[in-house]
């Protein structure tokens, strides 16, 4: 959400997204920098956001706005920090201690836009970061990678397929959520459920949007199934009968399933019942 647009800041809180990102970067002119800052600051302070996270992206620490932004986000209290341009886990250590001279909430957390060529190339390093900082979150940002790379993702992205795997398995080296990009073509729903699909194949929790009709068919993409939960709940079940105390593989529904299995299920089932919860 552009942090200078007042009336899509109040159009947030009606919303059926999980979070919200009120962008004081990209979306906003230099010019309009310092009123974004306080048009945010002051929305975020007053809520009104209901179960929704509240994350603030600020401008990139090189730049003349980005201590500004967090010195002003943290007072106001939101549930994290998205940062553009990552590019290090030195980068990452500092707007942690950013964070936490800002005043930021103890729960808030650190979300790192991966975009950059050099980012790609250490993505084990910032991932790492995450052990003893505030970092929760990797956020494609492919756009700005097509910029700096000259690549052309095409209609199934395939210039990208590198930097999408290799996100996902750093973020989960560490335990993080991964977030796929944008899908710039608001007017193209066949395109952008696609590419939510595509997403969801590789392992990304969720999609960045750049636009509210690209919420609900987001939601339903990334929403475990009816059967898939169905499934979940029966590997649970099974795993928990006396006779099968202490197995590590089991037949479920005429499937060999291990206790990696389990855990994957237990995962379904606690995303479902989240979504039940909205």
């Amino acid at each position: 959400m552009p942090g200078a647009n007042a009336k899509a800041l109040e159009k947030a809180k009606t919303l059926a997204a999980d979070v919200l990102l009120l962008d004081l970067e990209d979306s906003v002119a230099p010019e309009a920098k310092a009123e974004a800052r306080a048009q945010v600051a002051a929305a975020v302070k007053a809520g009104g956001y209901g179960k929704r996270e509240v994350i603030v992206r600020c401008n990139a620490l090189a730049t003349p706005w980005g201590r500004d932004d967090i010195a002003a986000a943290g007072p106001a209290g939101p549930d994290g920090l998205l940062a553009p341009k990552v590019e290090s886990g030195a980068e990452v250590r500092a707007l942690d201690a950013a964070m936490t001279a800002a005043g930021f909430p103890a729960h808030a957390t650190l979300w790192v836009m991966i975009e950059t060529p050099r980012a790609i190339l250490n993505l084990a390093d910032i991932a790492a970061a995450a052990k003893d900082t505030r970092l929760a979150v990797f956020v494609l940002g492919l756009n700005d990678l097509a910029k700096e790379t000259r690549a052309r993702a095409g209609a199934n992205r395939a210039a990208f397929f590198a930097p999408l795997s290799l996100a996902v398995t750093a973020a989960r080296a560490e335990g993080l959520t991964a977030i796929d990009g944008v899908y710039n073509d608001i007017a193209d729903s066949a395109g952008f459920e696609a590419e939510c699909r595509q997403g969801l194949e590789f392992g990304f929790d969720g999609k960045t949007l750049i636009h509210p009709s690209q919420i609900e068919t987001c939601n339903a993409v990334f929403a475990p199934t009816a059967d898939e939960v169905g499934r979940a709940r029966a590997v649970i079940e099974a795993f928990a009968l006396p006779e099968n105390a202490g197995k590590g593989v089991i037949k479920v529904d005429g499937k060999m399933t291990e206790l990696l299995h389990l855990e994957e299920a237990r995962r379904v089932v606690a995303v479902a019942e989240a979504i039940s919860q909205q």
